[in-house]
């Protein structure tokens, strides 16, 4: 409800319901006058905090760095491992712009504001003074002019009604003057308080357009990002999964205590019986044992006060197992070697029997030593070729469009009774695809079981780390033909079944619409199935994010790798870095340097991100000097 209007005739009669509302105008006032205050103190806190806290944000950013477990990082992890920088610098830029109209929306809001405080809202304080002033001071006298006595002198009377005159004068003009000022406050603030607002907002929505331009801009980085996060992501759950099965498995093994390396072919800790004079002692070394060279090192683990222990380096003649009736130890062997002969003690009975393989040990005279027969292996034979067949063919037949087809886990008892049926001795092959109990899970998990279990991976353990190098390679051309250059040294068998899965698999991705299994899903969930690393290690688990590369160039280039001729990657390189120099292919005469360049230069990173394409409108926008 709005404020009745001050009359200037109200300032003669001075009623108690004109002072009312004067009361009322002035509770207006100082309302106004509060918001103003503290829209000029957001306004600049709004400009300082913020803009304190946003560039410091941005420095946080750009000095952040990612470490990486292993030695090379994959194309998602590199642009990973810049997104801060360039996060940082698309805030910088959107702050610099910012800068630049909130330093405009102070010129048009916070000073306009700050002039109206002080010239309008002052000057009608600085009247409600003077009023008040000379109200007191009018009323003051009339009080004393009532108390004149009538017996005065009539010159003192007359002189006395004119001071009240002149009183009663200054307080009309005095009370009309603010009247009239504070009236014209309440009316002026509806534009003059308003216009800088609308100034300001519409400097909000410049910004908001700008910032919508720099969304559009950064699009297609933030796509490649999340696409980079996503891909990362699978590869983290994939490794993450590989290494709680090895992890589950070292817990439960025995030979939780042995570490095998790419050299020693086998190494541990062991006991070993050293006589003195007074007695004998037995002291733990870390030993290490090289089969080829026969080569049996000892480095000592406990040092003995006044002594000095050195590595020991022993060539093995024979092992042989001790009789527990020949010593109050349990788990000994015996080693004969060229400097001297030695009584070891493993660890536990299983430790000792791995030593005693690794040495090729023997079993006192009179005993035999018994056998583990491993379990039966799937093999890459024809049997095997039918299975896969007939397993595509049902998956094309009736799965290519569920969604999840290969990521989703069948029943296990479900897979191994097909698995048993179908590679029976008695009656191989002899398994109703079409039956009832058959889904596309059970199939799909009895296909990758039989990848997995096969002796030996289809990729080989021969390629296994010449594809682990090619997939760290940072030139896509390079890691195109380097797989393609590996997968035509693979075995001919193995190269007709990775022919035969690859073609089905691109014809799975072709409908990822439907089934959401893209090229970079197939690649998580095969790249370990067909490349699995010969030995079990932490490192070996790190490479399958490469596995899992390697299987995406065979996916998305299957054509390339499938029909092209068959070049070596040393050749690869030649041409490509001749083409690059020379222009001298087909389509590239006539080309500038950088054209010709860019041919066998590929993407190495994703879209340009805002804050370079900023700096190249920027660039392309300032005229030349």
């Amino acid at each position: 409800m709005g404020h009745p209007p001050l009359e200037f005739s109200d300032c003669y009669s001075d009623s108690p319901d004109f002072r009312e509302r004067l009361k009322c105008y002035e509770n207006e006032l100082e309302k106004t006058n509060k918001f103003l205050k503290d829209a000029i103190k957001d306004g600049n806190t709004l400009r300082n905090k913020y803009s304190l806290a946003v560039q410091k944000f941005s420095q946080t950013l750009q000095s952040f760095q990612f470490d990486f477990i292993g030695d090379t990082l994959t194309d998602d992890e590199m642009n990973i491992a810049e997104s801060f920088r360039e996060f940082a610098g698309l805030l910088q830029d959107v702050e610099e712009g910012r800068m630049m109209l909130v330093q405009n929306a102070c010129d048009l809001l916070i000073k306009p504001l700050e002039k109206f405080r002080k010239e309008q809202i002052g000057v009608t304080k600085e009247r409600r003074k003077k009023f008040e002033k000379e109200s007191e001071k009018y009323y003051s006298q009339l009080d004393k002019h009532m108390n004149l006595s009538s017996k005065k002198k009539e010159t003192q009377l007359q002189e006395a009604d004119e001071q009240l005159d002149k009183e009663r004068q200054t307080f009309y003009e005095s009370s009309i003057e603010y009247v009239y000022q504070i009236q014209q406050v309440q009316d002026r603030k509806k534009f003059d308080v308003v216009e800088p607002v609308l100034a300001f907002l519409q400097s909000v929505l410049t910004l908001n357009n700008l910032t919508v331009e720099m969304t559009q801009d950064f699009l297609p980085y933030k796509q490649e990002l999340q696409l980079s996060l996503q891909n990362t992501r699978n590869h983290f759950e994939s490794t993450r999964e590989e290494m709680e099965e090895l992890m589950k498995r070292k817990k439960g093994s025995a030979q939780i205590c042995i570490r095998h390396s790419q050299q020693a072919t086998m190494e541990g800790y062991l006991y070993v019986q050293e006589k003195w004079a007074l007695g004998v002692t037995w002291v733990k070394y870390y030993c290490k044992y090289f089969k080829d060279s026969k080569l049996f090192i000892m480095v000592p683990m406990e040092q003995k006060t006044g002594t000095k222990q050195t590595t020991s380096q022993l060539t093995l003649k024979s092992c042989v197992r001790r009789k527990t009736d020949s010593t109050d130890k349990r788990f000994c062997l015996d080693i004969e070697t060229n400097e001297s002969p030695v009584l070891l003690q493993a660890i536990s009975e299983v430790n000792r029997k791995q030593w005693m393989e690794a040495m090729d040990g023997k079993e006192p005279v009179g005993l035999t030593l018994s056998l583990f027969t491993p379990s039966r292996v799937l093999e890459l034979n024809d049997l095997g070729f039918k299975f896969v067949r007939k397993c595509i063919n049902f998956v094309e037949t009736k799965g290519l469009t569920q969604e999840g087809v290969y990521r989703t886990v069948g029943s296990n008892i479900q897979v191994q009774k097909l698995l048993n049926a179908f590679f029976d001795p008695k009656c191989p092959a002899d398994v109703d695809f079409n039956s009832t109990d058959m889904d596309i899970k059970t199939i799909t998990s009895a296909l990758k079981f039989y990848l997995r279990s096969l002796s030996e991976p289809l990729m080989t353990y021969n390629l296994h780390g010449e594809l682990i190098l090619a997939a760290k390679s940072e030139n896509l051309d390079y890691r195109l033909g380097a797989v393609h250059s590996l997968v035509y040294k693979l075995p001919e068998r193995n190269r007709e079944m990775l022919e035969l899965l690859i073609k089905h698999l691109v014809s799975v991705c072709s409908h990822s619409i439907e089934n959401l299994m893209t090229v970079s899903n197939m690649g998580v969930i095969f790249g370990p199935t067909l490349m699995r690393a010969e030995e079990e290690t932490v490192a070996a688990m790190l490479d399958i994010k490469f596995q899992n590369i390697v299987m995406e160039i065979l996916i998305e280039d299957y054509s390339k790798v499938r029909h092209a001729p068959f070049i070596s990657v040393s050749v690869t390189i030649q041409v490509c870095v001749y083409v690059c120099v020379t222009g001298e292919a087909q389509g590239v005469k006539g080309r500038s340097f950088s054209e010709k360049s860019s041919i066998c230069r590929p993407p190495t990173r994703p879209p340009d991100p805002p804050s370079r394409l900023l700096n190249k409108t920027q660039n392309e926008d300032t005229p030349a000097s």
